[in-house]
């Protein structure tokens, strides 16, 4: 078994592809990890901003939390008619470029891709905070936990979006179990206590206020707060990955996840204002998060605190999954449209999109080896991207139902066309002012990047998009094959010396044309070139063209071209230009006789002339050039080693040798 095999599995056939859908059971996992998981760092992030106005920042969360929690209930409900009027997918992109145009869908394409990967960066980096919380020691070792949470990560996404949604069911389900205990323990304490209970491991005591709370430190707490709806656009872009039947099961999971969102959310605003707990500063030795301090008062550190902050830990590193669901989605649909590397809209081995899953990792870990996986570090870019697609998907949608307003076909369907208008049309107005408050709050904060970024990311999709677009209207050509006047080629065949690879590569040649030329280099070495070359002139006339004049065959001729700087590459260029001038309606093909290196130490023992050679001609050699290697193997190759049993044994994959029979050409077996 191949270590490929063994770290990715089996490839899968087209056909199974229908088996690889998922249920609202594997859907809240694979696509609600992002949003889940916020509810860990969402409160941390508005109380860190709120450390400054010490004690008094508790009375004010209740504030903060409110809107964000209103917020959420739009968009849940704005989300449930984007997957219902888009049921293939109907993420900001698409409801973009069909409602508000090309350059409106670059803009949120460019948004979600940031997004996407901010996303990884900072669930990975608040889960190992988590950690660190529990386990002061790693400290550290932060970054190089987070860059192997990473790893585990994208292999388990090159697997399949199914296993995905499998192997991280069992941590999310145990997070969402043990934190809704604990705000059920904690609030029925808090309750019981009149709105005082002992904690049974005090939080840290309260930082003196330095600053008095205003309007102003109310919206950037908001703004920080907010990165904890990141995540809820996921089921509306990845509605295909969905079974049968999508909407109802894409629907079922977006109110999983918004339903324990808003629990987790509510809970624990509410609990850490009855406990007195505030933020602490990540970078400083002995920092435990709000979660950990939030535990510890409410059940002590006893087993149950240990599976809850694991849990913590556990659902914060795997929230990156929910970007690694729908980012090579969404890379997918950007490249068909040719803004992205065709590449990317290729479907890998396991029927992901496995090109869109290594870049996004390889970004990742770019951003938290820059900003040395501090999750504060990071928050201040993060929000804008998602808010940014949030307001983009609501106006799509606001246009899209006016448009359906236009062809109702009677009162009844206008009235529910006016009431969902109405919906995204709030959705719409709220996000985008929640946007501007981000912007102007996180600005000067490190949100300028992102704002810096979006502009070049869409110019790169433009660039990309240009290229393909020229590409296409070069290769574009409309009528049937011509092939009248199509003379052979001229065929040269460059050698070092006369043998069997070279006996070969004729033998090939004459069979393609009646004008064939073997090109060798001379003054390689001017100690030895005179002597050999006059050899190896005795023995073409002996060895090549006796036997091709018996044959009936034109001879090959040999020419010696000069190499005084024992290169190939000019000399033959030079001769290539010649024959096309002598001969402008036909073309040259290059045979290029190469040893076929099946080890690495053959690799060491070579001198690679042929494949340098071949890369040269295929850049400077010119339209009418054709270039074709020709292999010697030293051990016979066996197609079993290339094929993978699967495929060699499905009959759905069988090469259809009745094309052979068609030319009278009939094989006598497979090999």
């Amino acid at each position: 078994m191949s270590f490929l095999r063994l770290l990715l599995g089996r490839p899968l056939a087209n056909r199974e592809q229908s088996e690889r859908k998922l249920g609202p059971l594997e859907g809240v996992p694979a696509m609600g990890l992002d949003g889940l998981s916020s509810s860990a760092y969402g409160p941390e992030a508005a109380l860190t901003v709120l450390i400054p106005a010490g004690a008094a920042a508790l009375a004010w969360l209740g504030w903060v939390m409110a809107p964000i929690l209103a917020l959420l209930a739009i968009l849940y409900v704005s989300y449930r008619q984007t997957i219902r009027a888009y049921p293939a997918n109907g993420g900001a992109y698409t409801v973009s470029k069909e409602n508000l145009g090309a350059k409106a869908s670059l803009l949120a394409a460019a948004a979600l891709m940031i997004d996407y990967v901010l996303n990884v960066a900072v669930g990975i980096s608040a889960g190992v905070a988590a950690l660190v919380s529990a386990v002061p020691a790693l400290h550290a070792w932060m970054l190089t936990l987070c860059l192997a949470v990473l790893a585990l990560i994208t292999i388990i996404n090159l697997r399949g979006t199914l296993d995905a949604g499998r192997v991280f069911a069992p941590p999310t389900y145990i997070f969402v179990a043990s934190f809704l205990v604990l705000l059920a323990i904690g609030v029925s304490k808090t309750i019981a206590s009149g709105g005082h209970p002992e904690p049974v491991v005090p939080p840290p005591a309260l930082p003196e206020a330095v600053e008095t709370v205003g309007l102003w430190l109310l919206l950037r707490s908001f703004a920080a707060g907010c990165t904890a709806m990141t995540g809820v656009e996921a089921v509306s872009n990845g509605v295909s990955a969905f079974r049968e039947p999508v909407v109802k099961n894409a629907h079922r999971t977006l109110g999983i996840i918004c339903a324990i969102l808003g629990i987790l959310l509510a809970g624990i605003a509410y609990l850490v204002q009855a406990y007195g707990i505030l933020a602490m500063d990540q970078t400083q030795e002995g920092y435990q998060s709000v979660l950990s301090q939030l535990a510890g008062a409410v059940v002590g550190r006893g087993w149950f605190y240990y599976v809850a902050i694991g849990s913590v830990l556990t659902v914060l590193c795997l929230s990156a999954n929910t970007s690694f669901v729908d980012f090579p989605r969404l890379c997918h649909l950007v490249a068909q449209d040719d803004y992205l590397p065709r590449p990317f809209a290729v479907v890998g081995r396991r029927l992901v999109f496995s090109v869109g899953i290594l870049y996004l990792a390889a970004t990742a870990a770019i951003l938290l080896i820059v900003f040395g996986g501090i999750t504060d570090r990071l928050i201040p870019l993060f929000a804008i991207g998602a808010f940014l697609t949030f307001t983009m998907s609501q106006t799509g949608m606001v246009v899209h139902w006016r448009r359906e307003l236009r062809t109702a076909q009677d009162a009844r369907e206008r009235h529910f066309h006016r009431v969902r208008l109405a919906i995204n049309a709030v959705g719409a107005t709220t996000t985008a002012l929640a946007l501007a408050i981000i912007i102007a709050a996180k600005f000067t904060e490190g949100a300028w990047i992102t704002i810096l970024v979006i502009p070049c990311v869409i110019l790169l999709l433009q660039v990309i998009k240009r290229y393909y677009d020229e590409l296409d209207a070069r290769l574009r050509k409309d009528g049937p094959l011509s092939l009248v006047g199509q003379p052979p080629p001229i065929v040269l065949i460059t050698t070092e010396g006369w043998n069997r690879l070279t006996d070969k590569a004729l033998a090939f040649a004459l069979s393609l044309s009646p004008d064939v030329i073997a090109v060798h280099l001379t003054k390689l070495d001017p100690d030895e070139d005179e002597e050999k070359d006059a050899r190896l002139r005795r023995q073409w006339e002996e060895d090549v063209e006796a036997p091709a004049r018996e044959a009936g065959l034109r001879p090959p001729k040999l020419v010696m071209i000069q190499a005084p700087y024992r290169r190939f590459r000019g000399p033959l260029l030079n001769l290539i230009e010649r024959l096309e001038a002598e001969h402008p309606s036909r073309t040259i093909a290059v045979l290029i006789p190469e040893v076929v290196k099946r080890h690495w130490w053959q690799h060491l023992l070579h001198t690679h002339r042929a494949r340098r050679l071949a890369n040269s001609l295929l850049h400077y050699g010119g339209s009418r050039l054709a270039v074709m290697i020709v292999p010697w193997y030293l051990e016979e190759p066996k197609v079993e080693e290339a094929v993978e049993p699967e495929e060699a044994a499905d009959p759905e994959e069988a090469v259809p040798i009745e094309m052979l029979e068609a030319a009278g050409d009939k094989p006598e077996g497979r090999r």
